[in-house]
């Protein structure tokens, strides 16, 4: 499946903003992320195994809400990181 990655994340897949992932779960398809780029998926999910306050993680357009979701092959999911600063 498509996975698009936001620009404070493309350092970890070559610069590129849409990238291939496989899994029946968004936490499946998040492990496979980081087998492909490694590290990009301490960036979105923290040491208690959730998704980062920062992070928004959509599923064929819906707005996940935990690692659980069930994703299909046909699915797209899009990662989406909030600027912050001052």
């Amino acid at each position: 499946m498509n996975v698009r990655v936001p620009s404070p994340l493309i350092s970890y897949t070559g610069s590129r903003t849409q990238v291939e992932a496989e899994g029946a779960t968004l936490a499946a398809v998040l492990d496979d992320l980081e087998r492909r780029h490694s590290g990009i998926r301490f960036r979105m999910i923290d040491e208690q195994d959730r998704i980062r306050p920062h992070i928004k993680l959509f599923v064929g357009g819906r707005l996940a809400r935990s690692l659980a979701e069930p994703v299909a092959a046909t699915d797209e999911v899009m990662i989406v990181a909030a600027l912050s600063g001052g």
